[in-house]
């Protein structure tokens, strides 16, 4: 038998370990790992395909009151009459009564942290009359910010065949939550709410075994499984993470700390340049300046696994010269940073103007060129 030479055994265990130490796999049938603060997917498990959002979808219905009270159409002191509708509704509740009144505020404190179903339903009619109505809002405000596999038909998430989402659309209601209503979403984090003399915890488990989490929602139905949308921030990173189809609550409270202590534990946030810092200079085709600066219109960063950390390479992508004139923020090149399998690719931009050269000086320097094959 032939043995395999030592040093090809260490590659082989070297690569196993560093491509073990970033790579990672879920049980639950859809996953989605996300760092805002560079837009990146650390984690994708079938997160485009359909799925039971369960009580997930009070986010949605949550997000819709916090549009209107942004707006200014709805206030959190308002008070709604709560109906028998509402009053009667199955599965989890805030415990409200029928013909009384209710704030804005409590319900939405029976929505996000109760997870109370009669408590979507009081929010849903409050706002637009009628659930049915309230889940057209729903679909509306889905198309605006950008879900694409998405159908909403109730506020509770109450099962229904045509109530589906995706990983991906749940991680874009959370991102959206988080970046436009930054101060509403505080009331995600509150651990438990009393109401009407009934004392209820939240049912987000990372809220207690993950510093730094302070959001989202569970989500279970006999359809759907074992679901949850998880945000936590740390040390200027905040990740996203979307779960379902898991098997009981004890394996999404497992799961759900297991992979966001990989985000954190695992990657590291590179800050490679600075909003409009000069990346390199390029030259122009027959422009009154030779070069022009190339910069980046925002902050580039990027999370990379740290066992990759000294394998990443930058590279600037541009065809020289670049023809005149040139206008300020003209996207003229590409920064692309490499690392592992993966690639990031950032539009880099001119940071200045400008203009052709005169007509004679446009002619001589083309014909220098041509003779000297140079700018």
């Amino acid at each position: 038998m032939l043995k395999k030479p030592a040093n090809l055994l260490l590659l082989i265990v070297f690569l196993l370990l560093t491509r073990q130490s970033f790579a990672i796999e879920s049980i639950a049938k859809t996953a989605l790992v996300i760092d805002l603060s560079t837009n990146e997917i650390l984690l994708e498990k079938n997160s485009k395909e359909k799925t039971y959002p369960s009580s997930m979808t009070k986010m949605m219905t949550a997000l819709v009151a916090f549009e209107k009270i942004k707006d200014g159409s709805l206030s959190l002191d308002q008070e709604f009459l709560i109906s028998k509708k509402a009053w009667k509704m199955g599965g989890s509740k805030m415990f409200i009564e029928v013909d009384k009144r209710v704030s804005v505020y409590d319900l939405l404190l029976g929505v996000v942290v109760q997870s109370g179903n009669d408590a979507s339903i009081a929010i849903a009619e409050g706002i637009s009359g009628s659930e049915e109505i309230f889940a057209i809002e729903m679909n509306n405000l889905g198309k605006k910010i950008g879900l694409t596999g998405s159908n909403f038909t109730n506020s509770s998430g109450w099962p229904d065949d045509n109530h589906y989402t995706t990983a991906e659309d749940l991680a874009k209601v959370a991102q959206y939550t988080i970046e436009n209503h930054y101060e509403l979403y505080q009331m995600y984090k509150i651990s438990d709410f009393t109401y009407n003399g009934i004392k209820q915890d939240n049912r987000n488990p990372l809220l207690y075994t993950f510093e730094g989490a302070d959001g989202f929602k569970t989500g279970y139905t006999e359809a759907a499984g074992y679901g949850l949308v998880g945000s936590a921030e740390r040390r200027d990173r905040r990740l996203i993470l979307v779960l379902n189809g898991l098997e009981s609550s004890k394996s999404r409270a497992q799961e759900s700390l297991r992979l966001m202590d990989w985000g954190f534990n695992n990657f590291q946030l590179v800050d490679f340049y600075k909003k409009n810092e000069v990346i390199q200079e390029v030259d122009t085709w027959l422009g009154n300046e030779d070069r022009v600066d190339l910069v980046a219109l925002e902050d580039i960063s990027v999370s990379i696994p740290k066992a990759q950390l000294s394998s990443a390479k930058v590279t600037v992508l541009v065809e020289e010269p670049i023809a005149t004139p040139i206008k300020v923020g003209d996207q003229i090149a590409k920064l692309q940073i490499s690392f592992a399998d993966k690639q990031v690719d950032f539009p880099l931009y001119s940071g200045e103007d400008i203009d052709q050269k005169n007509f004679f000086s446009r002619i001589f320097s083309a014909i220098y060129y041509i003779i000297l094959g140079s700018n």
